[in-house]
C-alpha cells in the first residue's frame, strides 16, 4: 500500500473517524471500495493488485477528516470572500443572508420535511437552466441491502420522490464517477462534512470542479449509521432484514413541527404492512441520546454546511416551531441563490433573521459541536490517540456538570452499537431496550437537572436586564 494510502486508512479509518463519504473511492485509480461495516456504516476498503501510482490525487487531501487539507474556513474565504456584501460569523460561517421561512406554490412544503426550501431551490436551479440535474439522495429501488443512495433528478417530478431528511448512511463514490460519465452541469445536495470533501475534490478535479455548479448544504445534527432506520422498524415489529422502506419525517396534523412522525413498511408476520407511530414515541429517535452516531460526528465543527452556497435547516424557534407545516432557516452566500429568491418572492415567504437568531435555532448543536468537541478534543490527547485537528481548541474546564454529559453522550453512541448486537443475537429488539436503559436513564437524570440549572440561569439574566431597562 502507498503511503498516502496507508496513512489515510492508519489514521482516519484505524481510528473510527471516516464519516462513510466515499470521495476517496470517488478518485481516478482508487483501490477502495466503499461498503457497508458490520454496524451499518460506510467504510472505505481496499480492492487487491494496487499501486499507488495509478492515483493522481493523494487521498488524504480530499478527506473531510484528515489533517492534510483545508479547514471548512479556509475553503469558505476562497469560495465567497470575494462576493460583495459577504459577512463571516464564527457560526454560520460566511452570508450574504439569513432567513427564516417556507414555500407557498405548489406541495413543496407539504411533501417536505420542513418549509421545502431545499427541494424549491433545486427545482428553480432546473427550471432556470442553471443546472442539468440535481445530485440528491432517493430510494434505492434497486438494490435489496440498502433503503438509500445518492442518485441524479432530472426534473421536478423525480425531485420530489427525493424529498425530506434521511436519517440514513450514504456515500458519493457512484454518483460521482456517473457525472464523470456523463457530462452535464449538477447542484448537489449533502450534509456539511459531505460538501466540504466536494469542494476538496472540486479545487484538483478539473470535471468535478467544472460539472458541479452548486453545492446545497444541509444543516447536520449527526449522521446516523443504518441500524438506526432498522431499529425503528423493528420496535414496531418489522425485523430489520423486512424492513423496505421509511419516512423518517412524516408531517402529524395538528401538532407542532418539533412533534412529527415516522412511518415504515415491510413484512409483519409474513405479511406487507405500513406502520407509523408518534417519533417521541419510539425508544432510539431521541435526537440528544445520539444513538448509533458515527464517531466522526463527535468531531466535526460544521453545523450550518458553510461551504455550501447556500444551507438549509429547521427553524427550531419559539415563533416557528408551532407551526407543524414546518418552516426553514435559510443561510444564502452564492449571488446567484439570492437572486432566486428576491424574484420569486411571489411563491415564498421568507423573514430575515439575525445571524444570532440562526444560531439559536441550532443552539444545541452548536454547544455540543463547540464546547463539546473541545473537551473531546481533551479526551482524545489524553490518550495520546491521533485526531483531527479542528479549529475547536482542546479544553478541559468546560464545568463539572457538562463535562459529565458529554462523557455519558459518548457512552450512549457506543453502546447502542453493542446493544443492537445482542439484540440480534437474540432475535429480540427487548434484548436492546433492556441493555441500553440504564444508560438512557443515567444520562436523562443529568440532562434534566443540567436543563434546569441552565433555564433558571437564563431567567436570572433576563430579570437583570429587565430592571436595567
Amino acid at each position: 500500500m502507498g503511503s498516502n494510502l496507508r496513512t489515510l486508512m492508519d489514521t482516519v479509518v484505524a481510528n473510527d473517524y471516516c464519516i462513510g463519504c466515499g470521495i476517496c473511492a470517488s478518485l481516478d485509480g482508487s483501490p477502495l471500495t466503499m461498503k457497508l461495516d458490520e454496524y451499518g456504516k460506510y467504510k472505505p476498503t481496499i480492492n487487491q493488485n494496487y499501486e499507488e501510482k495509478d492515483m493522481k490525487i493523494n487521498p488524504l487531501t480530499v478527506c473531510p477528516f484528515s489533517n492534510d487539507n483545508k479547514n471548512e474556513t479556509e475553503i469558505g474565504k476562497e469560495v465567497f470572500g470575494h462576493v460583495e456584501h459577504i459577512k463571516f460569523n464564527e457560526y454560520t460561517g460566511y452570508s450574504l443572508k439569513n432567513y427564516a421561512g417556507y414555500v407557498t406554490e405548489g406541495s413543496y412544503r407539504e411533501k417536505g420535511s420542513s418549509g421545502g426550501m431545499g427541494n424549491w431551490i433545486s427545482a428553480q436551479l432546473l427550471k432556470n437552466n442553471m443546472v442539468d440535474g440535481i445530485i440528491h439522495i432517493k430510494s434505492a429501488e434497486d438494490n435489496n441491502d440498502l433503503l438509500f443512495n445518492y442518485q441524479i433528478s432530472y426534473n421536478e417530478g423525480d425531485l420530489f420522490s427525493g424529498a425530506k431528511s434521511k436519517y440514513y448512511p450514504i456515500e458519493l463514490s457512484q454518483v460521482i464517477r456517473l457525472i464523470k460519465e456523463k457530462k452535464g452541469n449538477y447542484a448537489v445536495i449533502g450534509i456539511p462534512c459531505y460538501i466540504k470533501s466536494l469542494r476538496l475534490l472540486a479545487d484538483q478535479d478539473p470535471v468535478v470542479r467544472n460539472q458541479i455548479k452548486y453545492f446545497i448544504g444541509l444543516v447536520c445534527g449527526h449522521l446516523k449509521s443504518d441500524m438506526f432506520a432498522k431499529s425503528i422498524g423493528w420496535q414496531m415489529g418489522i425485523k430489520p432484514e423486512n424492513l423496505q422502506t421509511i419516512d423518517f419525517r412524516k408531517k402529524l396534523e395538528g401538532k407542532a413541527a418539533n412533534d412529527y412522525g415516522v412511518e415504515v413498511t415491510g413484512l409483519k408476520e409474513g405479511k406487507h404492512a405500513v406502520l407509523s407511530a408518534r417519533t417521541k414515541e419510539m425508544y432510539t429517535t431521541n435526537w440528544g441520546h445520539g444513538l448509533f452516531k458515527y464517531n466522526a460526528c463527535e468531531f466535526c465543527d460544521d453545523v450550518l454546511a458553510e461551504t455550501a452556497d447556500v444551507t438549509v435547516g429547521d427553524a427550531w424557534l419559539p415563533q416557528y416551531s408551532h407551526d407543524g407545516m414546518g418552516t426553514n432557516i435559510i443561510t444564502v452566500r452564492n449571488p446567484d441563490i439570492q437572486r432566486l429568491l428576491e424574484k420569486n418572492h411571489d411563491k415564498i415567504f421568507l423573514e430575515e433573521i439575525s445571524p444570532e437568531k440562526v444560531y439559536q435555532s441550532q443552539a444545541g448543536g452548536f454547544r455540543h459541536r463547540r464546547e463539546g468537541l473541545s473537551y473531546r478534543l481533551y479526551l482524545t490527547d489524553e490518550e495520546k490517540t491521533w485526531r483531527p485537528i479542528k479549529r475547536v481548541s482542546p479544553k478541559k474546564n468546560i464545568g463539572r456538570k457538562r463535562e459529565i454529559i458529554y462523557k455519558k453522550r459518548l457512552t450512549l453512541s457506543r453502546e447502542s452499537y453493542k446493544g443492537y448486537k445482542i439484540a440480534e443475537a437474540e432475535n429480540d429488539f427487548n434484548a436492546f431496550i433492556k441493555h441500553m436503559d440504564p444508560y438512557i436513564k443515567d444520562y436523562n437524570n443529568v440532562a434534566k437537572a443540567s436543563i434546569f440549572k441552565r433555564a433558571i440561569g437564563k431567567l436570572k439574566k433576563e430579570l437583570i436586564q429587565f430592571n436595567k431597562s
